[in-house]
């Protein structure tokens, strides 16, 4: 009981008891951690790795997948990297870290989704290498092991409400530098992340379904990033889209929402080799066409699930849409995720994330 009662005191410290502005801590105050600054040279496998002298980062996964009768699943699996004072992180029981894992499976007739906390410093959670130096990323038994020091080839395991699910992962394609060479700028008033992809991941699966084994196809995104800051005061939320398009081409796109300013916009174009070209504010125009009703835990909310995505320069737009509606997840940092299908001038299939609402 006692670590019980340590571990939910640290928790709380973290995480604001109202679950409606946990997104606070994304803008708080960064002073004494590691600023992201223009400029950095990217090191593999090093930067795979946790940065514990910044504030917070994410290994951040979704898979849109189908079965042999062509049935839609889709995936997300997540792992956070919280520090709860700007000092070295003295390791063991002392350490200053703390981990949250989000998982989530949306199949044809069901959606659930499970979290996890984790104190850093005693083996329970982590991403490091491991005595063979193969990447590895975990907390508990939910696991992300390399092929080599690269997260990719790889095969992640986790299981959400008891349903075992396994992943495959590989990737021809070069990592994709976000922004400004990595250098990610979220607002006017100077938040930054350091950000980078992997758009093109080929998936093969498999699922565990009453006893049932499904294997599963398809494709899927990661990002990392790091910040002390990513957002600023006046952003509540974002809205963000991962579109993996029938011709090979990727598109990202998110907008940071701005109390009083205009919306902070930024993507990336990603051609079926891997070559990328940044979308800038001027370069987008990325806006809800539908708001809907969702029923939550906390009461009935109404967010927009249908968007207009165009990129003038190249000529392209496209409609945007869940396949579900449900799939609002009451997490510490409540949010709606889900896969979503894409019409207009490619069709294909994707992720929305929106935040803050």
């Amino acid at each position: 009981m006692r670590f019980v009662f340590c571990f939910l005191s640290i928790f709380l410290m973290v995480i604001p008891l109202n679950a409606e502005d946990a997104y606070q801590l994304l803008r708080s105050n960064p002073e004494g951690y590691e600023v992201v600054k223009p400029g950095k040279q990217f090191e593999f496998p090093r930067d795979h790795l946790s940065h514990k002298t910044f504030r917070m980062e994410w290994w951040y996964l979704t898979a849109n997948l189908r079965d042999v009768e062509g049935n839609d699943y889709g995936i997300h699996w997540t792992l956070f990297r919280q520090s709860m004072s700007p000092e070295t992180d003295p390791g063991g029981w002392q350490s200053n870290q703390v981990w949250m894992a989000h998982t989530a499976i949306s199949r044809p007739d069901h959606f659930s989704y499970e979290q996890r906390f984790a104190r850093g410093g005693i083996g329970q959670a982590d991403v490091g290498l491991d005595s063979e130096n193969n990447f590895s990323a975990w907390l508990d038994n939910w696991q992300w092991q390399g092929e080599s020091s690269e997260p990719i080839p790889g095969t992640l395991k986790f299981t959400t409400e008891g349903v075992p699910i396994t992943l495959h992962m590989r990737a021809s394609t070069p990592w994709v530098l976000q922004g400004d060479k990595g250098y990610s700028q979220k607002s006017e008033l100077g938040q930054a992340s350091y950000y980078y992809s992997q758009p093109h991941i080929e998936i093969e699966a498999s699922i565990e379904i009453e006893g049932e084994t499904i294997p599963l196809q398809g494709v899927g995104w990661l990002d990392r990033e790091w910040s002390s800051q990513p957002l600023a005061p006046d952003q509540p939320g974002w809205d963000w889209v991962s579109l993996h398009l029938d011709d090979g081409y990727a598109l990202m796109v998110y907008r940071l929402r701005q109390s009083g300013r205009e919306n902070w916009l930024s993507g990336v174009w990603v051609d079926p080799k891997g070559s990328a070209k940044t979308l800038k504010p001027g370069d987008i125009e990325f806006e809800p066409v539908q708001t809907s009703k969702i029923l939550t835990p906390r009461g009935e909310k109404v967010v927009p699930l249908r968007w207009r995505i165009s990129v003038p320069g190249l000529g392209k737009s496209w409609q945007v849409q869940p396949l579900d509606n449900d799939h609002w997840l009451d997490t510490a940092f409540p949010y709606w995720e889900g896969p979503v299908e894409v019409s207009g001038s490619s069709s294909g299939r994707g992720y929305l994330e929106l935040t803050g609402y």
